[in-house]
C-alpha cells in the first residue's frame, strides 16, 4: 500500500522543538531513551508470552548495529511490537502513553500488582529525544502474536510523518536513527559501549553490539559483545550477595579505590516502593573535603534505568559519606528524566533512607565499637551536622555523637550516654570547651575547678562543633555548659561565696587599676572560683563567641564582631597579693601598666590564642627579670 504523510497532532512541532532544544541537556540520553522502550516492549512481551500462547517465548535481546557509510544506528527488539493503530495512536501524539495504557488494561483484567512487569516510559515521549541527534528517524515494527502487517514510520521530526505497511521477518521493533553531521561520535563503538555502560548496565536483557576485528592476515571477523552487565546487585537477597561483589560493586559507585566499612540493603514496599544498596565507606575520598570537586548523592535508577549519579534528594547532606543505589518501582518518568529530582517521592525515599542508615550506625556503635569508631573519627564531623540540620532525627544523631573528655585517655572517645552515666550526683550540667587539638585544651585554666571537682569535661575540637552547639541545647535532660564562658558556680557554699566576697573586697582598688589599665582589651577584671593553680584566665560573655570561634573566623579573613573578654584572676594565687603590694606602696608605680599587660598576655598565650604586640611582651618580660634579679 502506499505511504500516508499525516500531520503531528497536539501541536507536535512546539513541543519538538521543546523536546530538542530545552528539555534535554545532554544528547547521550537519546540512547538510554531508545532503550528503555526496547526494554519496555520486551517486559510488556515476556509477560503475554506467560498468560497467553499466542505468543512464544524467544530469547529476548536489544541489539545495536552501526553503520558508519549511512550514518545510522539502529536499536533493535524482540518485544511485543505495534500494529498501525498503535503506532499512530502511540508514536503520533506525544503525550499519549502506550506503557500507560497497557498498565490499565493489566488493571482491569484484575491482574495482582506483583504480575505486572515494571514497566519504562510512562509518558512515552523518551523516542523524541532521539531528534537531538537525528537528520530522520525510521521505525519498523511487528506486532506479537498477531497476523498483521508490519508498519513503517519515519519522520524528520519537524511537521509531519510518513506510515506504511511493510516487510519484517519478526516480532519487534527497528529504530533506525540517521545521524545529524554533528553527531558522528555515535557511530563509534566506543561512545556506544561507554552510554550503555553508564545508563543501562543493569537492563536485565542483553545489549548487545558487533565488533569488526580485523587479523594479522588481514582478514575480518564480526564479534557480538554483551555490552551491560545484567548484574544489578541491589535486586539480590542480602545473603546471596558475596563480599567480593560487594567490594566490586562499592569500586564501581564509588571510583576511588578503597573498601566498604559496611553495606545497608533496603527493600521497601507500601506506599512508596524502592529497593537500595547503601554503602558507609571506610575511609573518605581524597576529595572529600574539596566541596566543587566532590558528587553529592546517591545514584538514581527507575526499574533499573540510570536516572543519575547525582541525586542529592535522595540523602541528607550531613550524609554525604555515603556511596550507593536507589532503585524506585513506582517514581514516574517525566517527560524529561533530567527534572525526576523535583518528585516529592524522593523527600519519602530519603525519610526511609535515613532512618535506614541511623539505625544501622547505631548498631554497628553497640555491637561493633571499634569498627564504629574509625568510622566516626573519619566522617563523624560531618555526621555532627545533622544535629544542626535535621531537627527530627537530632536526638539519634545525638547519641551517635562521640568526643573525647578531660578524664579519657588520648584518642578514646566517649558517648554523651556514657558521659552522662558517669557524672557526679552533684554535677547539674554537661560542661564542655571547644579548641583546635586535645593538647590545646588541656592545659586550660579554665579547666582547673573541673579537675579539683573531678567533673569531666568533652573536648570539642572539630571546627563544626561549636555551631552545632548552637542546637544542642541539653541531652538526657541535662543542659550543655561551655567552662569557659560566663560564670560557674560549681562550688555554691557559703565559704566559697565569701571567699570572692572578701577578695573583692581586699582587692577592690588593684581589680580598678588593672581594668583601667586594660579598658581597650576587656570588658572587666574580676575574681573567680574557676582556678585553683593559675593566676588568670580569659573567659567571653555566655552567649559570644569563644576565642577558638574568633580565631577560625579571622583565619578564613571573616570579619569578627568586636567583642572584650572577661579577665578572671584567681584570689588565692601569690601574684595578686604580691600585686597588691606594689599597689599599697605606690598606686602610680611604672611597673603596674607591666604587670597589667602581662597577665592578659599570659592569659591569651594559655588559650592558645597570639598576643597582639609580642615585642612589648618580650621587653616587659626582660625588665621584669633584670629588676627582680637585681633585688
Amino acid at each position: 500500500m502506499a505511504g500516508q504523510t499525516k500531520k503531528f497532532k497536539t501541536e507536535v512541532q512546539h513541543l519538538l522543538d521543546l523536546m530538542i532544544h530545552s528539555l534535554y541537556s545532554n544528547k547521550d540520553i537519546f540512547l538510554r531513551e531508545l532503550i528503555a522502550n526496547a526494554t519496555d516492549a520486551i517486559d510488556k512481551a515476556r509477560f503475554e508470552s506467560l498468560t497467553t500462547k499466542h505468543i512464544a517465548q524467544e530469547d529476548w535481546a536489544i541489539k545495536l548495529t552501526i553503520d558508519k557509510d549511512q550514518k545510522t544506528i539502529r536499536i533493535s527488539d524482540n518485544g511485543i511490537g505495534m500494529t498501525k493503530d498503535e503506532v499512530v495512536d502511540n508514536i503520533g501524539t506525544i503525550a499519549k502513553s502506550g506503557t500507560k495504557a497497557f498498565i490499565k488494561a493489566m488493571e482491569e483484567q484484575n491482574a495482582s500488582s506483583s504480575d505486572i512487569p515494571e514497566l519504562i516510559g510512562q509518558f512515552g515521549v523518551g523516542f523524541y529525544s532521539s531528534f537531538m541527534v537525528a537528520e530522520k528517524v525510521v521505525l519498523t515494527t511487528k506486532k506479537a502474536g498477531e497476523d498483521t502487517p508490519a508498519i513503517r514510520w519515519s519522520s524528520d521530526g519537524k511537521s509531519s510523518y510518513t506510515i506504511d505497511e511493510t516487510e519484517k521477518d519478526s516480532q519487534g521493533t527497528d529504530v533506525v536513527v540517521y545521524l545529524k553531521e554533528d553527531a558522528a561520535q555515535y557511530l563509534e563503538n566506543w561512545k556506544v559501549s561507554e552510554i550503555v555502560r553508564k545508563y543501562s548496565d543493569f537492563i536485565e536483557y542483553p545489549i548487545t553490539l558487533p565488533y569488526v576485528k580485523t587479523n594479522e592476515e588481514k582478514t575480518e571477523t564480526v564479534e557480538i559483545q554483551t555490552l551491560n552487565s545484567q548484574k544489578a546487585i541491589w535486586l539480590k537477597k542480602a545473603s546471596e550477595i558475596t563480599e567480593d561483589e560487594h567490594k566490586s560493586f562499592f569500586a564501581h559507585l564509588s571510583h576511588h579505590g578503597g573498601e566498604p566499612l559496611k553495606s545497608i540493603q533496603i527493600s521497601a514496599e507500601g506506599t512508596t516502593e524502592f529497593k537500595a544498596l547503601i554503602y558507609i565507606p571506610e575511609k573518605p575520598p581524597y576529595n572529600f573535603f574539596m566541596p566543587d570537586f566532590q558528587k553529592k548523592g546517591l545514584q538514581l535508577y527507575v526499574r533499573r534505568v540510570f536516572i543519575t549519579d547525582e541525586c542529592k534528594d535522595l540523602i541528607p547532606d550531613y550524609m554525604r559519606f555515603l556511596n550507593g543505589v536507589v532503585d524506585s518501582s513506582d517514581l514516574p518518568l517525566n517527560v524529561s528524566r533530567e527534572i525526576l529530582q523535583e518528585n516529592p517521592l524522593l523527600k519519602k525515599i530519603q525519610k526511609n533512607v535515613t532512618l535506614k542508615v541511623l539505625s544501622a550506625l547505631k548498631k554497628m556503635k553497640e555491637k561493633e565499637p571499634e569498627k564504629y569508631l574509625n568510622f566516626f573519627k573519619e566522617f563523624g564531623k560531618v555526621l555532627k551536622e545533622g544535629i544542626h540540620l535535621d531537627f527530627a532525627n537530632q536526638e539519634k544523631i545525638k547519641d551517635l555523637a562521640l568526643y573525647e573528655s578531660m578524664n579519657t585517655e588520648p584518642g578514646k572517645m566517649i558517648s554523651l550516654k556514657e558521659y552522662v552515666d558517669a557524672m557526679a550526683p552533684s554535677q547539674k550540667e554537661i560542661f564542655y570547651i571547644t579548641g583546635e587539638s586535645r593538647k590545646a585544651l588541656e592545659n586550660s585554666p579554665a579547666l582547673e575547678v573541673f579537675r579539683s571537682k573531678g567533673y569531666d569535661v568533652l573536648y570539642m575540637i572539630d571546627p563544626i562543633d561549636e555551631w552545632v552547639m548552637q542546637s544542642m541545647q541539653q541531652y538526657a535532660k541535662k543542659h550543655f555548659k561551655t567552662a569557659d564562658k560566663g560564670d560557674v558556680e560549681l562550688d555554691e557554699s557559703e565559704a566559697s561565696k565569701e571567699k570572692i566576697e572578701k577578695a573583692k573586697e581586699a582587692h577592690k582598688n588593684l581589680l580598678e587599676c588593672l581594668q583601667n589599665q586594660l579598658s581597650s582589651h576587656i570588658k572587666e577584671v574580676r575574681f573567680t572560683n574557676r582556678l585553683t593553680d593559675s593566676a588568670c584566665c580569659l573567659v567571653a560573655d555566655e552567649g559570644a563567641l569563644s576565642s577558638h570561634m574568633e580565631r577560625m573566623f579571622k583565619a578564613m579573613n571573616q570579619e569578627v564582631p568586636e567583642s572584650q573578654r572577661i579577665l578572671e584572676l584567681n584570689p588565692a594565687h601569690p601574684l595578686v597579693e604580691a600585686m597588691q603590694s606594689v599597689y599599697d606602696q605606690d598606686a602610680n608605680a611604672p611597673e603596674l601598666p607591666k604587670y597589667a599587660r602581662l597577665l592578659f598576655d599570659q592569659a591569651l598565650l594559655t588559650e592558645g590564642s597570639p598576643i597582639p604586640d609580642p615585642l612589648a611582651f618580650s621587653k616587659n618580660i626582660a625588665e621584669l627579670m633584670v629588676k627582680a634579679i637585681k633585688k
